[in-house]
């Protein structure tokens, strides 16, 4: 094939690559400078490129490609491996990273004590070039991560943000639009306004407080007749989820709706479909796994508002590699991703 460019043109440069191969010129960079892994097709259409324009650093591409690659290892900290939710976004940051040319390690705790995770942290931190943590917010989380950044290991947090200035990154949803959306749907879906229960994990996930506190704002301005019951908390626990819900049914016959914001939502749908209901009671919770899809087929959940689990996925191995990319301190990057929203309608 001709090259694209006339023969009394100007040099190729990179951009004349990228546009040659039909890629980025961040791509073309990567492979030239190896600041983050690069698909092998990929860097062969870069390279073919290179080769049909005539530019000047097609040897050091090609010797780029002959080099051995070296694997970078990332580290992802998640919750239980039981809970369906983080079981299957284990395996999207397995693949994410496989698909990345890293080597990923997922390590589930069911100790969500703040020492245990603080020491999970470091224990992880010691073989990663990189990690990402789901944590709550605490004195001594805060501590191991100022500790992993002052030794060189970029510190993400995934799905929950955190108040520590040595995080590398987060990855997410906005929790404020998910907890809008939530008392929109709920002043909608309800037959008429009454007594609305919300279960929370804990208020030390900011998530959770973001989605607790712009829900309650919303009812408040736009559906006022709608009254919020006092939080309960889950402790991200099945059976202290379920045991909240069942209370709920029990204190409040007149119950119209209830939002799961946090942890445990397999209790609460438990503790809602064993009991005799309020008729037209309304349940909106988060994430879809095998346990909300059924629950939307048997009418125990009403909504479901999910991370993307591949979205969340892809985006977090790529900040990090370009974290370790990176020849100077880059500050705090935040990605926020869309979530999803699903009824019976489309499961």
């Amino acid at each position: 094939m001709k090259s694209a460019l006339p023969r009394d043109t100007a040099a190729p440069t990179m951009n004349d690559v990228a546009r040659e191969a039909g890629v980025g010129v961040a791509t073309v960079d990567r492979v030239i400078n190896r600041r983050a892994p690069v698909r092998e097709d990929t860097a062969q259409r870069v390279l073919a490129a290179a080769e049909r324009l005539g530019f000047h650093r097609t040897a050091l591409i090609r010797r780029r490609l002959a080099e051995p690659a070296a694997r970078r290892r990332l580290g992802f900290l998640l919750q239980d491996r039981a809970i369906g939710f983080y079981r299957e976004l284990g395996r999207e940051l397995e693949g994410a990273a496989r698909a990345s040319q890293a080597e990923a390690r997922v390590v589930h705790l069911a100790d969500l004590s703040p020492e245990r995770v603080a020491e999970a942290l470091l224990e992880l931190a010691q073989g990663c070039d990189a990690v990402a943590l789901v944590a709550a917010e605490h004195p001594r989380i805060a501590a191991a991560i100022t500790t992993a950044s002052a030794r060189g290991t970029p510190v993400f947090a995934l799905i929950s943000d955190l108040p520590s200035p040595e995080l590398a990154g987060h990855v997410g949803i906005d929790h404020r639009k998910v907890g809008r959306t939530a008392a929109w749907a709920m002043a909608r879906l309800c037959r008429q306004p009454g007594p609305v229960g919300l279960i929370l994990g804990s208020h030390r996930y900011l998530c959770q407080e973001q989605c607790e506190a712009s829900f309650r704002a919303w009812l408040r301005e736009n559906a006022p007749d709608f009254r919020i019951l006092e939080t309960l908390v889950s402790l991200e626990s099945v059976a202290l989820a379920e045991q909240a819900t069942l209370e709920l049914l029990h204190r409040h016959p007149d119950l119209v709706g209830v939002y799961v914001a946090g942890g445990g939502i397999e209790g609460g749908l438990r503790g809602r479909a064993g009991q005799q209901r309020p008729p037209g009671l309304q349940t909106v919770c988060h994430d879809l796994t095998d346990i909300t899809r059924q629950a939307l087929l048997d009418g125990h959940a009403t909504l479901v508002l999910s991370h993307p689990r591949d979205w969340i996925a892809l985006r977090l191995v790529q900040d990090m590699h370009d974290a370790l990319a990176a020849d100077a301190p880059r500050g705090k990057v935040q990605s926020l991703l869309p979530f999803t929203t699903h009824s019976v309608a489309d499961v």
